[in-house]
C-alpha cells in the first residue's frame, strides 16, 4: 500500500463519511494494513478478527487499566492541569477499567444482579415498560424509534436495576451523554473532555448522595448490594464504588440502545428477514446475534500496552493505545462466510459485540432480553411498521459507538 493513498485512507477514520459507513474503509484497512498506526487517531486500528481475540485474551500485555483517563495526556502541562477532576475520576479501577485480580473482584459482586435468572425475572416489567411507550405513540401511526423506544426502554430498565428514581432518569441520560463523549479517539478536542468533566462535576455527588441513601435505606438494588459491600470493608472503597456505580449506569444503557435502534433499521432495510422473522419468531434468538454481529453496537475499544508485543509484522510499544475496531472484526471474511449479508438463519455467529472472554459483557443477557421484547412486540404491535426516511441520521458524537441519532417510522 503506498504511503499516499495510507495517508488518505487514515485521514478517513474520523469523518463523517466513516461514520455514516465504515465498512469499505475497515475492509481495505483488514486487507491492506490490518496492524495500522493511525495519525488521525493516535493509536493502533486493529481489523483482523484473531488479532482481537488476542488482545481480548492476553490482559497481561493489552490492558483495560488506565486506558480512559490517560487521554488527557497528549495536552502540554497547563492545558492538563485543568482535566484534575476528570483525571481523578479515571484513576480508581472498576469493573471495565481493570484487569484481574481487580477486575475479578469487581465482576464477582457485580455479575449476580445480570444473571440469566435474574434477568428472566425482569422480563414482565420490561414488556410492561415497553407496552407502555408504545401506547404513547400508537394511535399517532409514526415515532422516532430511537427517541420513543431505543432510549428510554434501557434507560429506565438500568435506572430501576440501580434504583435511580424515574424523575431522574431524564438528567441521567444526559450526563451519560456527555461522559461519553470523548471516548473512541485517543486525542479528543479539549472543549470534548471538558464537557465530559463538567457531567462527571454533576453525577459525582449525585452518585455519593444515592449510594449515602441506599447504605441508611437500603433496598433490593444494585447500588444498595454494592454499599453493603463496601460498608462490610476492604471488598470496595468508596471511590471503587462510586467510580464502578457511574460507570456502570452511563454504560448499562448505551449498548442496548444501539442494538434496538440497529436492529429494526436492519430489519427494515432487509424486508425479507424481517418477514421470515414474523414467519418464524422462533428464529428470535439467532436474529439478534445476527443484529449485534452486523451493525455492532460498539465500533471500538480501546487497549493500552503494559508491555512492548508485536502483532501482525508491527512492533507495538508500551504506553501506546490499541482500538479494536468491532464492527471490523464482525464482518471478517476469515470467520463470517459472505460477511456483508444480513442472515438471521447464520449458524455458529461468534461474534465480538459483547467482547469474549473475562470481559464479556456482564449485561449481555439484559441486553438480549430487551431486544427480544421489543422485537417481538414491535412486529406484533405495528403491522406495516416501514421507514419513513430511507437514510436515517447516524449518531455523529459518540465515536466509540455505532448508534443511531434518529430513525422515524411510520405503522
Amino acid at each position: 500500500m503506498e504511503t499516499a493513498s495510507l495517508k488518505a485512507l487514515d485521514d478517513l477514520l474520523v469523518t463523517r463519511e466513516f461514520m455514516e459507513d465504515p465498512y469499505p474503509i475497515l475492509r481495505q484497512l483488514r486487507e491492506e494494513d490490518p496492524v495500522h498506526w493511525s495519525d488521525s487517531m493516535g493509536a493502533w486500528v486493529l481489523t483482523r478478527y484473531d488479532d482481537m481475540v488476542t488482545t481480548f485474551r492476553d490482559f497481561t500485555q493489552y490492558s483495560n487499566e488506565g486506558r480512559l483517563g490517560r487521554v488527557v495526556e497528549y495536552l502540554p502541562p497547563e492545558r492538563r492541569a485543568e482535566f484534575k477532576v476528570f483525571e481523578e475520576h479515571y484513576r480508581p479501577k472498576s469493573l471495565i477499567h481493570s484487569d484481574p485480580p481487580d477486575h475479578t473482584r469487581f465482576r464477582a459482586l457485580v455479575s449476580k444482579a445480570f444473571t440469566p435468572r435474574v434477568v428472566e425475572s425482569m422480563r414482565p416489567r420490561i414488556q410492561e415498560i415497553v407496552d407502555e411507550l408504545l401506547d404513547a405513540v400508537q394511535p399517532s401511526g409514526r415515532m422516532d424509534i430511537i427517541r420513543d423506544l431505543a432510549i428510554p426502554v434501557p434507560v429506565t430498565v438500568i435506572s430501576e436495576i440501580f434504583g435511580v428514581p424515574r424523575s431522574q432518569v431524564n438528567q441521567f441520560k444526559q450526563w451519560a451523554d456527555e461522559i461519553l463523549a470523548f471516548q473512541g479517539v485517543n486525542k479528543p478536542a479539549p472543549e470534548v473532555i471538558h464537557k465530559s468533566q463538567k457531567a462527571l462535576v454533576e453525577i459525582r455527588p449525585y452518585m455519593i448522595d444515592l449510594i449515602r441513601e441506599k447504605k441508611r435505606n437500603p433496598a433490593k438494588d444494585l447500588v444498595s448490594e454494592l454499599a453493603a459491600v463496601e460498608s462490610e470493608g476492604d471488598r470496595l472503597t468508596e471511590a471503587e464504588l462510586v467510580n464502578s456505580c457511574i460507570t456502570l449506569l452511563v454504560a448499562g444503557h448505551e449498548t442496548t440502545t444501539s442494538l434496538l435502534g440497529n436492529g429494526i433499521y436492519t430489519l427494515l432495510s432487509h424486508p425479507d428477514q424481517m418477514q421470515l422473522l414474523k414467519d418464524e419468531p422462533a428464529l428470535m434468538p439467532t436474529a439478534i446475534e445476527e443484529m449485534l454481529r452486523y451493525e455492532s453496537p460498539i465500533a471500538r475499544q480501546p487497549r493500552l500496552m503494559k508491555q512492548d508485543a508485536d502483532m501482525g509484522g508491527r512492533r507495538i510499544r508500551k504506553g501506546e493505545t490499541v482500538f479494536q475496531m468491532l464492527n471490523a472484526a464482525n464482518r471478517d471474511p476469515a470467520v463470517f462466510n459472505d460477511p456483508d449479508r444480513f442472515d438471521i438463519r447464520r449458524k455458529d455467529n461468534r461474534h465480538l459485540a459483547f467482547g469474549m472472554g473475562i470481559h464479556f459483557c456482564v449485561g449481555a443477557p439484559l441486553a438480549r432480553a430487551e431486544g427480544s421484547i421489543v422485537f417481538s412486540t414491535l412486529l406484533k404491535r405495528m403491522p406495516g411498521l416501514h421507514l419513513t426516511d430511507e437514510k436515517p441520521e447516524w449518531e455523529m458524537q459518540k465515536p466509540a459507538a455505532r448508534m443511531l441519532a434518529t430513525l422515524p417510522v411510520a405503522f
